[in-house]
């Protein structure tokens, strides 16, 4: 992390003093029985106690929301959050453990996906109504919006987002076969073509490496499902499947076709999110989201200045369009915190102060592996030119950002069928009836689990 600098978090008197309301406190380790407090709500020394969950993350992030919550505590005396670290493998176990026990911390990092899941089950506090829209002035619209539900309440604090695909190569194999490094393939056509040379000037190294297995394809391809058929395989109310519609055709021809040229291997190398194979030299293009850079950049840095970083080529080259869904992270205020005010105002400070230098200190720890939603955050960055130096590919994934769409909030099994029919094309299989598999698969889970009508804003 870049050098920690000493700041006051500017909490205003004001925010501070709707939070100072008298209040029950139910605050103290979830899960656990609460600690004697004093009257108000307050702990013994009238300063109001946060619990907050935060899942782990790598070590230097980690280490950031640590340092960042000790800043908060120390810039005011008036609340203390408590921050826990969870692995991700016991994360769900802990989280419905504490909601029987009504017991959940006061905040929680949750991804967007979750986001209006959780809140249409009423698990969350509408953030917005305690902060007002001002909070969220400077924030990305789609962004901001993959939070906010059908009434206008938004439900989250935006932390960072990630495209999920973005095209990764190697200059130098290009100029071996003959392809221009500064003129990456735009559509699938020429994703092929461009597959197809780089294989025959070089058959020791596969040509391409995405994912290649239902569980990986059910997430990775969102983008590129809204970028052929400008929707995804089930309707905006959740009341029918539209895996079958003809538009998708081009994104299964060409996993077909990448497949059956053996532009990708019999197997994929690695999981989709592991840049792993491409930074050993065993991928001569890979599609992988932008944390990928930040694993180049600490594990394979004698390849940086070779590789380039591309938007993924689309169906018809229109890169307005999404290829990209945008994953990330959240805070979230939990609904039966008895401290919501003084747990929104804490977020705020911490994430939405107008003193970006808290959060820039974090996208500098990731390398600009990732994007603030923030526009007074990105100004910051885009001004300090280490930014440029650090990760010679974070413009492009910042540019590619405005394009992406939210992660979709529907059930797995939904990603999952469609995802399957994917697959079993790429291996050879029947388009049309790998659609109409999908088509049905998914018109019996909308049955059998009455999902019509109850997507989050309908």
């Amino acid at each position: 992390m870049r050098t920690t600098r000493r700041r006051a978090l500017s909490l205003t008197a004001a925010a501070l003093g709707v939070a100072m309301v008298a209040t029950a406190c139910g605050s103290g380790t979830p899960g656990e029985e609460a600690p004697e407090e004093g009257a108000n709500g307050e702990s013994g020394g009238g300063v109001v106690e946060l619990e907050m969950w935060q899942t782990k993350f790598q070590d230097q992030e980690d280490e950031w929301y640590k340092t960042a919550v000790d800043e908060f505590n120390a810039s005011q005396d008036e609340i203390h959050i408590n921050l826990t670290t969870v692995p991700g493998d016991a994360w769900e176990q802990k989280v419905t453990a504490a909601q029987a026990a009504g017991r959940m911390p006061d905040i929680y990092t949750m991804n967007y996906a979750n986001v209006l899941p959780a809140a249409a089950r009423g698990e969350l506090t509408p953030i917005g109504d305690l902060l007002g829209d001002d909070a969220f002035a400077d924030m990305e619209e789609a962004v901001l919006g993959s939070v906010t539900n059908g009434d206008d309440q938004v439900f989250a604090y935006p932390m960072l987002v990630e495209p999920s695909a973005m095209l990764y190569y190697r200059a130098s194999m290009f100029e071996a076969a003959g392809l221009d490094p500064d003129d990456p393939p735009t559509t699938f056509d020429e994703l092929i073509e461009y597959g197809q040379a780089l294989r025959d000037a070089n058959p020791d190294v596969t040509a391409y490496g995405t994912s290649q297995v239902a569980a990986d394809m059910g997430w990775s391809t969102w983008g590129l499902q809204m970028n052929t058929a400008g929707h995804f395989p089930i309707s905006d109310d959740w009341s029918e499947g539209m895996a079958t519609a003809p538009e998708y055709r081009p994104l299964f021809e060409m996993y077909q076709t990448l497949y059956a040229e053996n532009i990708l291997p019999r197997q994929a190398l690695a999981g989709y999110a592991d840049i792993t194979p491409f930074g050993q030299g065993q991928l001569q293009m890979v599609a992988c989201g932008s944390w990928g850079t930040s694993l180049l950049l600490n594990d394979y840095p004698d390849i940086v200045d070779d590789v380039r970083v591309a938007p993924m080529p689309s169906w018809d080259g229109d890169q307005t369009r999404p290829t990209a869904t945008l994953g990330g992270w959240t805070w979230v205020v939990d609904a039966k915190s008895e401290h919501a005010q003084e747990a929104a105002d804490a977020v705020a400070a911490i994430l939405g102060n107008e003193d970006p230098s808290t959060l820039v200190d974090y996208f500098t720890t990731m390398q600009f592996s990732k994007v603030s939603p923030r526009s007074t955050v990105v100004d910051a960055i885009n001004a300090d030119p280490e930014s440029a130096t650090v990760n010679p590919w974070g413009q492009v994934i910042s540019d590619v950002v405005p394009y992406s769409v939210p992660e979709p909030s529907y059930p797995w099994d939904i990603s999952l069928a469609f995802a399957t029919a994917l697959e079993e094309s790429l291996q050879g299989g029947d388009i049309d009836a790998a659609q109409q598999k999908a088509q049905d698969t998914i018109d019996a889970f909308i049955a059998d689990n009455q999902l019509a009508g109850t997507a989050p804003g309908q």
